[in-house]
């Protein structure tokens, strides 16, 4: 019971504190869940955030979701979900109650032209945190550079992008070990 509870305020405090969605917060759960309390392994972790951007729904709840049910089962899933989103729900009923009756529409829009600087920051981090658990093969570069032309330039949906990498990766890998030797 103590570690659910341990595990809802990490996810509340991660939800109430960070602003730009999943990719924003994805810094904050690896320090928490892979560093601090080493729950989950780090290439563990880039394999959450893979599953969790591949199916429908918002980054931070897919990732808390799954990382809660991976260590704790079903009850972590519901305990991590519910800190994750309800920070965001007590908020935006704080803004609609209050702040926008009394504050100007120009007072938010300074507010948040200064919030997303530092959300931009934030999914900087946790590209360089995600790099680091990505081994240095020609397959993952050419993955990589594949996808940021694909996307950026082709405007290829990224769930496609996924897919054929997965399938990709394991026609690659099929005959590979996990310790890197031949099956």
């Amino acid at each position: 019971m103590k570690n659910l509870l341990k595990l809802f305020f990490i996810f509340f405090k991660i939800g109430a504190f960070t602003f730009g969605g999943g990719y924003a917060m994805l810094p904050l759960i690896e320090e928490e869940i892979v560093d601090k309390n080493k729950w989950v392994k780090e290439d563990e972790f880039l394999d959450i955030i893979a599953i969790s951007q591949s199916i429908p729904g918002a980054l931070a709840v897919n990732t808390s979701t799954y990382i809660g049910y991976r260590i704790f089962g079903l009850k972590g899933a519901l305990i991590a979900c519910l800190g994750a989103v309800l920070p965001s729900f007590l908020i935006i009923l704080i803004i609609a109650k209050f702040l926008i009756a009394s504050v100007k529409k120009e007072h938010l829009e300074k507010i948040f032209s200064g919030i997303r600087p530092a959300v931009v920051s934030l999914i900087l981090i946790a590209v360089v945190n995600l790099r680091k658990a990505i081994e240095k093969t020609a397959f993952n570069y050419a993955v990589i550079i594949t996808t940021f032309i694909l996307v950026v330039i082709f405007d290829v949906h990224p769930i496609f992008i996924i897919v054929v990498s997965g399938i990709l990766g394991y026609f690659l890998y099929k005959g590979v070990k996990d310790d890197g030797t031949s099956a």
